[in-house]
């Protein structure tokens, strides 16, 4: 059995022995889409996070038997294409919630503790020259009873509120496929989320309900010195609106995906003037040690499975 793994740097330094018992290993750091036809025409088994799976790729792949998506979202997977060739398709669910919950937490601190700003003060050897012991600044205030408005009410966005209720906040959450319901909690339209909340935090999926779903008249009607965090999916939030508004409205905002990954060249989000009021992160709040251990542990599962049922 070869097994291919098309994408390893998005596993960072996580421990790639444990495939070796599985069959013939090939492994490639990154693949692009001109690469993947010759790297997987003889594999049984491909495993991806990212690099996509069409309908000419598998066209040229008679030993396949089985995809495993290292990540939640199959988007990057042909499924129809799949199942008229009886691929097996296995993805992974829920190994990197506590790992988003708790990066949505730091990314908060940061932008509302003003981080940046007292780091900077100190490292410049301000501090040194104050004829006082403390620095009151750039203001900040506590979570404990403020508005909580959750996009996406998941086992993540869940996760959040739990942690955000311990904290003294008041939690409410707009369904962004309508049909989700939860009576722990108060569901409200988008409009008054926005308009409401004191720290906005994005858990959803990227779908025909949610690209584009925070744009300018979102971004608008969110109060001043509001905080925006974005750890949902890339396109979600307009980049272009937001670079527009945010040098001229008070408000901050965190993301940790963006509609190109990486980063696009030129940004409109580089050129801001107010660089004090965005944080963004390269797409890593799922990437803590352990969730990535969870992750390939469960990839190796899924193979395993397979195996057993050949």
């Amino acid at each position: 059995m070869k097994i291919v793994l098309l994408d390893t740097g998005t596993f960072g330094d996580s421990d790639l022995t444990v495939f070796e018992k599985l069959g013939d290993i090939v492994t490639y750091r990154c693949t692009t889409s001109a690469q993947v036809k010759s790297r997987v025409v003889d594999a049984t088994v491909i495993v991806t996070n990212k690099v996509v799976i069409d309908d000419e790729t598998l066209s040229q792949c008679p030993m396949l038997k089985l995809i495993c998506v290292a990540a939640t979202g199959v988007n990057n997977i042909d499924l129809d294409a799949c199942k008229r060739r009886g691929i097996e398709v296995k993805n992974v669910a829920g190994y990197s919630t506590d790992s988003v919950v708790e990066h949505t937490f730091s990314m908060l601190f940061y932008l509302r503790n003003r981080s940046r700003y007292y780091d900077d003060y100190v490292k410049n050897g301000e501090w040194q020259k104050s004829d006082v012991f403390t620095h009151i600044g750039d203001g900040f205030s506590e979570i404990r009873g403020k508005k909580w408005g959750i996009i996406g009410l998941g086992e993540i966005g869940k996760g959040v509120a739990k942690i955000a209720k311990a904290f003294g906040a008041t939690i409410c959450y707009y369904s962004t496929s309508g049909k989700h319901d939860d009576s722990e909690y108060e569901r409200t339209t988008l409009s008054r989320l926005l308009e409401q909340s004191d720290i906005v935090s994005i858990h959803a999926p990227l779908n025909e309900q949610t690209e584009g779903l925070i744009s300018h008249s979102e971004l608008l009607i969110l109060k001043d010195g509001a905080v925006l965090l974005n750890l949902g999916r890339g396109g979600i939030v307009d980049e272009d609106a937001l670079s527009a508004i945010i040098d001229a409205k008070p408000i901050y905002v965190g993301l940790d995906v963006l509609e190109s990954e990486p980063m696009s060249t030129p940004h409109p989000l580089m050129k801001i003037g107010h660089k004090d009021r965005l944080y963004i992160t390269p797409h890593i709040a799922w990437t803590s040690i352990e969730a990535r251990e969870r992750l390939l542990a469960k990839v190796v599962s899924n193979i395993e499975d397979f195996k057993e049922h050949l």
